[in-house]
Parts: structure tokens; sequence; C-alpha cells
């Protein structure tokens, strides 16, 4: 079972994955960490986030596991990553390690923003998740927050806002939901009824492929 869950910053998608990669055990990819990771990578190298061959050179060393989270799921990291990520070179450069990942036997469930156009266009399961940019933001400062760090309302819902303008749009892979994909507007739910949402989206889906 391959699933492709994308969506804007803070929508919930990268709990749902894992939650859904619990439930049907399989592995599963948060492949924003790709881009936070190549961001960091060029940060502790003192480069520009911009030095499209020093980014694409950090972007084919990475691997896919062992990623220091606590670091890469920072607020700044989180911009840095929303800087990479426009970078065509950068994207094209870990194409192939994230389709190698989706084309694991048992499956595999992989979230980011263009998991279900860009990555695997070939997967039956196909979730967008949304939500409203308040709640987004409200979501994101309660996460930061529980990691210590120091946190403005205002600032990060300008950041959550500033992100969604850049993920859409980018001349390459722009963050838009797949013309086949399942819709789920996670503003008015908590965990458990999105997690319902989306395993009933998924049981759906597999029931009319199979």
């Amino acid at each position: 079972m391959l699933i492709a869950i994308d969506g804007p910053a803070a929508s919930g998608k990268g709990t749902l994955a894992r939650r859904l990669a619990r439930h049907f055990n399989v592995p599963h990819l948060d492949t924003g960490l790709l881009y936070r990771a190549t961001a960091a990578g060029l940060i502790d190298k003192g480069c520009r986030l911009d030095d499209v061959e020093k980014a694409v050179g950090v972007a084919r060393g990475l691997a896919l596991v062992d990623f220091d989270e606590a670091r890469l799921r920072g607020r700044e990291m989180g911009e840095a990553a929303s800087v990479v990520a426009a970078i065509p070179a950068v994207r094209e450069a870990l194409i192939d390690a994230q389709r190698r990942f989706a084309g694991r036997p048992e499956g595999a469930v992989l979230d980011g923003r263009d998991i279900g156009t860009v990555i695997c266009p070939q997967a039956r399961v196909k979730i967008f998740v949304t939500a409203a940019p308040e709640t987004r933001a409200q979501r994101r400062a309660l996460e930061l927050a529980g990691r210590g760090e120091k946190v403005d309302f205002a600032d990060v819902l300008e950041d959550i806002r500033k992100r969604d303008a850049r993920d859409s749009g980018r001349s390459t892979a722009p963050l838009r939901a797949a013309e086949d994909a399942a819709m789920l507007d996670t503003t008015l739910l908590d965990v458990e009824g999105a997690f319902a949402a989306a395993l009933k989206i998924v049981q759906e889906r597999a029931a009319v492929a199979s």
C-alpha cells in the first residue's frame, strides 16, 4: 500500500502520515525533513541558502534516516527549508531517493508537498490535508512552545503565510492538490478525528483499487 499525503505547513499531514504508517505497519518518510536537513547542512558549512551548487551537493549526500529531528523541526529550520525547497536542482537531486523509498515492496507512507503530483503520481491513495492559516499557526506555536522556543503568535502566522506563498508560487513542484487526491480539512478536527477521517479515505480508496 502506497499512501501519498500532501499539504501546507502545520496542516497535520505529518501526524496523520505517522499514524497511518503505524496502523498499516509500513515505513514512513517525512520528505520535508530532507529539505530541512539540506538547509541545516548549508548552514553548518557557512553557505548561503541560495547557493545552488552547494545545496545540491548536500542534498545528494543525505541519508533517509538518523535525522536530528529536534533541531530540524525548529522554526528557523522550517523557514530555511522553504527557501532551499524552492531550488529546482535540489528537488531534482532528492527525487530518486524518495521514489526508491516509495517503491518498497511492503508499501510506504510519504508526506510532503509534491508527493501526489511529482514523487508518487501513481499512488492509488492520495490525501491533501489543509486547515485555516490561523489554526495552523496555533498548532505550530504550541509545537514550538513545547520545545522551549519563545513564540509570538503573530510572527508564526506571518511565517505560515509566507511559506504558503513560497511553496505555492515556486516554479518547480509547487504545492497543490493532485487532481485525484481526497481533500481533508482538519481545521475543526482534533488528532483522533483527523486520523479517523484519513483512515476512512485510505480504506475507501484501497477498496476501489482492489
